[in-house]
């Protein structure tokens, strides 16, 4: 059954009513706008002024077959009938009119300076620095939406999660933490305990791509459960001080096929957040200590450091964060040509970025904010600054500055609402060397498939003893 605004306001005043305010981290009347002016997660409702960014629609761009799509059904229409996934990634576009399946402009180099206000510091660096680069800009759509659980925990959190620090969240359960924030740091937490999904198997593809636009691809078998935001009824209260667990396996390259690891990302990053454990033929099960932060990645080729991945992840310690505000900028969105099965990777893989054809950006309100190294700490990243999709809480980009203070790499989430999860996902995501004028892509799906996510993890198989069986996955 599905919520109405009338009880989405409802269950806000309830929340409010129970709530100690002790742990109030907005005043009543500001947590009661969830589900009036605010979405239940906390983006403004409206449009802007000038039209150029909607109401907020969320799930009625879909159907309700789009919504109830199992893993074994998407798969038969990726063998069968593509051209039905394709309707679907775009249901949002045909249902806003034909004007939403071609650009209303395209961004270059020439005309920028008009644009200048709108565009991220990472795009204009890419405008500048690389030869045929360009932004096309499509109307804009807002796709985002969640389960109503998802709503009505966000609404009771406005009034009783709490930010201790940087890295210590009390109060918070199964929704947005933070959904009108007031420090930088929450902003961040809201991307880092965004509802995803319960459970997954996949197997992902990477790839790292030189200037001449030849790549490498790395690939690995996953397995993965949140706890967190997981809203099957049986998980125990005590599992969700977890986010995550993840066992993955490398398929390739052939150097590092083999290898195998285990993470458990906790709520409490104060005590380290983070276990990790490592299976390698020869060497045998050990766990890393201090594995976070700029530890580069080993399926990452050199481009990519450990915090950079899911645009950002872990701990929050090293840095200072700023909340700038809110901001109108273009973000990829809506991001269906880059997630059509029928699309190969060497046409999406082009040299320097991403095929331009295939990329669409919209206009969108995003949260921006700053995060600078604290004295006394390293990182090779001296300075980020965010910008965070206010409908989704997804960070869609990322300037990333090295320690002589010059931009050096460029993150960017392609963004696309995935209706029969429900959620919004960065799917592809792309991170720009500035300097080399390489790229390292993740989560590539259009030749692998989007994986199983219903499938059932036995009690005890996130366990380091794990990766030491012949097979892991069966």
């Amino acid at each position: 059954m599905r919520l109405s605004r009338a009880s989405i306001s409802a269950l806000a005043a309830l929340a409010l009513a129970a709530s100690p305010l002790v742990h109030a981290k907005v005043s009543p009347e500001e947590a009661a706008k969830l589900g009036k002016e605010l979405t239940p997660v906390g983006a403004i409702q409206a449009g802007n002024a000038e039209g150029t960014i909607p109401e907020w629609v969320g799930e009625g761009f879909f159907t309700e077959q789009d919504k109830t799509i199992t893993p074994k059904k998407l798969e038969d229409l990726r063998t069968k009938n593509v051209e039905e996934i394709d309707k679907m990634f775009k249901r949002a576009a045909l249902t806003a009119g034909e004007d939403a399946l071609k650009p209303l402009f395209v961004i270059d180099k020439s005309n920028m300076a008009e644009h200048k206000d709108k565009l991220t510091t990472g795009q204009i660096a890419m405008l500048e620095r690389f030869n045929g680069m360009k932004i096309p800009v499509y109307k804009s759509l807002r796709t985002a939406f969640f389960p109503e659980r998802i709503y009505e925990e966000t609404i009771a959190n406005a009034t009783r999660a709490e930010l201790k620090g940087d890295d210590v969240i009390v109060g918070a359960k199964i929704g947005f933490p933070f959904p009108i924030p007031g420090k930088g740091a929450e902003v961040i937490w809201n991307h880092k305990l965004k509802y995803r999904l319960s459970t997954l198997h996949r197997i992902i593809n990477e790839a790292l791509v030189s200037t001449d636009g030849t790549y490498q691809i790395s690939k690995t078998e996953q397995a993965i459960e949140l706890y967190y935001a997981n809203l099957k009824p049986d998980t125990p209260e005590d599992m969700r001080s977890t986010i995550f667990a993840i066992i993955m396996e490398t398929l390739s390259p052939p150097d590092i096929a083999g290898q195998r690891l285990m993470a458990i990302e906790e709520m409490d990053q104060d005590k380290g957040g983070r276990k990790l454990f490592l299976f390698t033929e020869g060497v045998g099960l050990r766990e890393v200590p201090k594995a976070g932060y700029d530890t580069p990645l080993p399926n990452g080729f050199g481009e990519m450091y450990a915090d950079q991945a899911d645009m950002f992840n872990g701990q929050m310690d090293r840095y200072e964060w700023k909340l700038v505000g809110r901001q109108e900028k273009y973000i990829g969105y809506n991001s269906y040509a880059l997630n059509d099965p029928r699309k190969k990777y060497k046409e999406i893989l082009t040299p320097y970025y991403v095929n331009r054809d295939l990329a669409r950006y919209e206009l969108h309100r995003v949260w921006v904010v700053e995060a600078n190294l604290r004295p006394g700490t390293t990182h090779q990243i001296k300075r980020r600054t965010f910008y965070v999709d206010e409908d989704s809480w997804s960070i869609a980009a990322v300037d990333c500055y090295d320690n002589q203070d010059k931009l050096w790499k460029y993150q960017e989430a392609y963004l696309l609402t995935l209706p029969f999860l429900p959620t919004v996902s960065g799917v592809p995501e792309a991170y720009y060397d500035l300097q080399s004028g390489r790229y390292f892509i993740s989560s590539l799906t259009t030749e692998e498939g989007s994986g199983d996510w219903t499938v059932e993890w036995k009690k005890r198989f996130f366990n380091p003893r794990t990766l030491k069986k012949p097979k892991i996955f069966k």
